[in-house]
């Protein structure tokens, strides 16, 4: 019996749909789905958008995670003791998110086998992104960290086009990302634009050549004398 259970239940359409125990919520850009500090009771998948996690201290606000259409955000209302959200989750753009309570989560987590497998692989993707997120900030150098930060937004990997958008963004925030000064980050991106990898017209275009600057530690080397050509132009995107 459970095992037909299991092979009709479709996870893709679970989190396609609403029901008992998950709804639907749609936000503008800057809206917030949790704030650090609250109760942590749902999990929200998201359909459509972007959405980030930011961690705020008393001096600073710091952004951890990058979140796009398939991620789950709110996981952590699904520990044992119900606790509280850790860091804050705010749409970057318009969001369409499916909001499932946490007693709905563990029912469909207990009960549906492919359910739980999909949920867990996507924890586990999320530990190793964390774990690359620390060895990139500890080792690698800002070029490379601001590269790496465009890629994800772009969702480099999950689009077969040419060259991608991503969401609008201020050079503070990126600063704030990768840990040096707007004016690094303009620097560094007036490179990017120079060299190809990168192009600004309204938004930010950025083209799988960027990966070149992740991957090959002497890109920039190369092209010394083009990067000391824009010392003096430090304007803004």
């Amino acid at each position: 019996m459970n095992d037909k259970h299991d092979a009709v239940f479709s996870p893709i359409e679970f989190l396609a749909s609403t029901g008992l125990g998950r709804s639907l919520v749609q936000l503008t850009s800057r809206e917030t789905f949790f704030m650090q500090g609250s109760v942590a009771s749902h999990v929200f998948y998201i359909q459509k958008g972007r959405a980030k996690l930011t961690v705020v201290s008393k001096s600073k606000e710091a952004t951890i995670a990058l979140l796009a259409a398939g991620d789950f955000l709110g996981e952590e209302s699904m520990a044992g003791v119900r606790g509280i959200h850790q860091a804050s989750a705010t749409a970057t753009t318009s969001c369409v998110a499916l909001k499932i309570d946490r007693k709905e989560m563990l029912r469909v987590m207990d009960e549906e086998r492919t359910f739980s497998n999909m949920f867990l692989a996507f924890l586990l993707a999320r530990s190793m992104r964390t774990q690359a997120d620390l060895v990139d900030q500890l080792f690698n150098s800002s070029e490379k960290r601001l590269a790496r930060i465009l890629l994800l937004m772009a969702e480099f990997g999950k689009s077969d086009e040419q060259d991608m958008l991503i969401p609008r963004i201020t050079q503070e925030s990126l600063a704030d990302m990768i840990g040096t000064t707007r004016s690094r980050v303009s620097f560094f991106m007036n490179r990017f634009r120079q060299l190809g990898f990168i192009e600004y017209k309204g938004r930010i275009r950025v083209n799988k050549s960027l990966l070149n600057v992740v991957l090959n530690d002497q890109v920039f080397e190369k092209n010394t004398a083009s990067a000391l050509s824009l010392g003096g132009n430090q304007s803004s995107f």
